[in-house]
């Protein structure tokens, strides 16, 4: 297992290289600059913040600078935020959107997991079509038309929730809904696909044939086992939402940290652009190492070592 940690560690520390250095490129290959969007600026004063900025050396010695300031921790200043640098964005914006995604996985959870179990234990009945319903509507129906369905149903009609906003437990609840809807309905149908298969494998009919309670052959045999699909579904998930989304955050007017991943690609920022791409891949490759490792906890046939 030790040797498997570090041997990850070290893929992880590539991978973020890999990120790094084609972001890097990629975003420099955008046609334009970031101070060149709006209005003409002087040549004298373009001139002057390019060289503020280091914008103005050749792209090596551009690329060489930033990869050893990103072995410091160090990302930059934003170029459209003057009193803001990259890690202040990322340290101000992360929690709110961390707390939403919270949030919303747990109700992915909560929801999705036993809604699933339900739904195969009661194949092709009522209740299995009215949790597949609902699933293929949740999966179906894009963010944006279902936050605004929330917000003109639950605001302006019945005036129970605030529409927009932040600081308030009542803030959280209609933009974690509209984070979790899609989750929830797509953990619920892997959860069922996955449990109608465990349930037709011989160990389980063995484990029933015993004279088990279906109480331990469904959560003891069956769902241990169900369950690593959702696991593997859940590394990128955590990584997706706990960064932000970019569509929710902005419709609720949510400060997190979604807004400034899309919008610094249309102002030209660089650096934010850069600083959240690394991010969201390290939190990526983090969260699917930490799925990896629970593997190991939840099937014991899954062993990280080695033969000799």
């Amino acid at each position: 297992m030790k040797k498997y940690i570090l041997n990850r560690l070290i893929s992880m520390v590539i991978v973020l290289f890999i990120v790094a250095t084609l972001t890097f490129f990629l975003a420099k290959a955008i046609p334009g600059g970031p101070f060149t969007k709006e209005k003409k600026v002087p040549d004298a004063v373009l001139k002057n913040l390019e060289k503020k900025y280091n914008l103005d050396a050749p792209l090596w010695k551009q690329y060489t600078d930033y990869m050893l300031d990103l072995l410091k921790g160090d990302l930059g200043p934003s170029f459209r935020y003057d009193a803001l640098t990259v890690n202040d964005i990322i340290r101000n914006g992360f929690p709110v959107s961390a707390l939403l995604g919270a949030i919303s996985i747990l109700l992915a959870i909560m929801i999705g997991i036993p809604a699933g179990i339900i739904s195969s234990l009661k194949q092709n009945s009522w209740t299995d079509n009215i949790v597949m319903f609902f699933s293929i509507l949740g999966i179906s129906i894009p963010n944006f038309i279902l936050a605004t369905l929330l917000m003109y149903i639950f605001g302006l009609k019945l005036g129970i929730l605030p529409i927009a906003g932040w600081g308030k437990f009542s803030n959280l609840i209609l933009p974690a809904i509209t984070l979790a809807a899609y989750p929830t309905a797509f953990i619920a149908r892997m959860t069922r696909s996955s449990m109608l298969e465990v349930l037709s494998q011989d160990y389980i009919k063995t484990a029933r044939s015993k004279g088990l309670s279906e109480y331990v052959v469904i959560f003891k045999h069956g769902l241990k086992n169900a369950i690593l699909p959702v696991v593997t579904y859940l590394g990128p998930l955590i990584a997706a939402v706990f960064t932000g989304s970019f569509v929710v955050e902005r419709l609720f007017f949510i400060p997190g940290l979604g807004r400034y991943y899309v919008t610094s690609i249309y102002d030209r920022d660089y650096t934010v652009i850069l600083g959240t791409t690394i991010f969201y891949a390290a939190f990526l490759v983090f969260a699917n190492f930490i799925v990896d490792i629970v593997y190991a906890f939840l099937d014991p046939r899954i062993t990280y070592t080695s033969k000799r």
